[in-house]
């Protein structure tokens, strides 16, 4: 460790300084330690005096000693942490912030220009970024209303560590699809993916407008519906916000549920056999193919050919999914 390794628990160079002296020098002085430290006094008085109130110095002007590191460098961890984690829950709390900086812009806002509480997004870089920011910072709930036909794998993989993220801090996700969407087969084994790690979604036969709306107080729709390569506008202001809201609950209440779709029996993939259910569950609990191979009883090559059909016929793109997906449906 460095000279001054307990600056990450809080301590100042001076403190950690005397903590260190009186440690190998227990139950001496602390009239003169500025002399022996060859420190400031007023310097050096502070630091034994911060160094009582953290309960990292005992006794009294006559005989000090220093607390058992043991317990002295944990407390002074979990102070740090905790000061840290307030830090942190302010730092995401930026909504006051940003108001109190868009009253200080002169009024009124110039002819042609978005209303207030409204922002122009027009380069799609910007849109993508935005919708980046305000995923990762959803406290509470996401709504989106999304009439695409399909997903391409790139809008897949960019999603989903976001929506994954969401779901995993217990944001609420409630998703809006069009039925042609269930009709690809890799936007259908994403949408399951999602409900797996509890997402809801519903399915509507048609509607076309695009929505993103993030803890009830931000809402993203296209500046042109007809043409969203022209971008987007960010909006803040409540009234609009709320009208937006009304909308996606309006065509919620109308679709229908997406698990009760996909799981129709129409839409049910074929009974398992008894070799491919004890692969399934052997692939969902251990990590070398090998082990799996021998518990099941089958030769390696057999035992990975089978797996490959159980991708397939779970729409997933690699284990991991398939195991979700499984799971989702009831299989294992």
């Amino acid at each position: 460790m460095g000279a001054h390794a307990m600056s990450v628990l809080g301590l100042s160079a001076a403190e950690e300084s005397v903590y260190r002296h009186f440690l190998r020098n227990p139950r001496t002085s602390p009239r003169d330690i500025h002399v022996v430290l060859r420190s400031d006094a007023a310097e050096a008085g502070r630091a034994v005096e911060r160094l009582r109130e953290l309960r990292l110095l005992q006794g009294d002007d006559e005989h000090t000693w220093a607390a058992e590191p043991d317990t002295a460098v944990p407390r002074l961890a979990e102070d740090r942490l905790e000061t840290l984690h307030r830090e942190m829950r302010h730092l995401t709390h930026t909504r006051a912030i940003v108001d109190s900086l868009h009253r200080e812009r002169p009024g009124p806002a110039e002819q042609g220009a978005p209303a207030p509480g409204i922002e122009r997004l027009e380069d799609l870089r910007l849109v993508r970024s935005r919708i980046d920011d305000l995923s990762f910072f959803a406290h509470f709930e996401v709504l989106s209303a999304e009439p695409y036909e399909a997903l391409t794998k790139e809008n897949i993989e960019h999603a989903r560590p976001l929506d994954l993220r969401c779901l995993r801090r217990g944001v609420r996700i409630r998703n809006l699809v069009r039925a042609v969407a269930l009709q690809d087969t890799l936007t259908l084994g994403y949408l399951r993916e999602l409900t797996a790690h509890g997402a809801q979604i519903r399915v509507a036969d048609e509607f076309s407008e695009l929505m993103l709306i993030y803890d009830r107080h931000t809402a993203l729709v296209p500046i042109d519906p007809a043409d969203t390569s022209r971008g987007a506008l960010c909006a803040r202001e409540t009234a609009l916000v709320g009208n937006i809201i009304t909308l996606f609950e309006r065509l919620w209440e109308s679709a229908r549920d997406f698990r009760t779709l996909v799981d129709a029996p129409d839409r049910q993939a074929p009974g398992l056999s008894d070799i491919q259910l004890r692969v399934l569950r052997r692939m969902c609990a251990v990590s070398k193919d090998e082990t799996g191979a021998r518990e099941v009883g089958v030769s390696l090559r057999t035992y990975r050919r089978h797996i490959a059909d159980l991708l397939q016929l779970l729409d997933a793109e690699n284990r991991a999914q398939a195991a979700l997906l499984a799971r989702d449906r009831g299989w294992i």
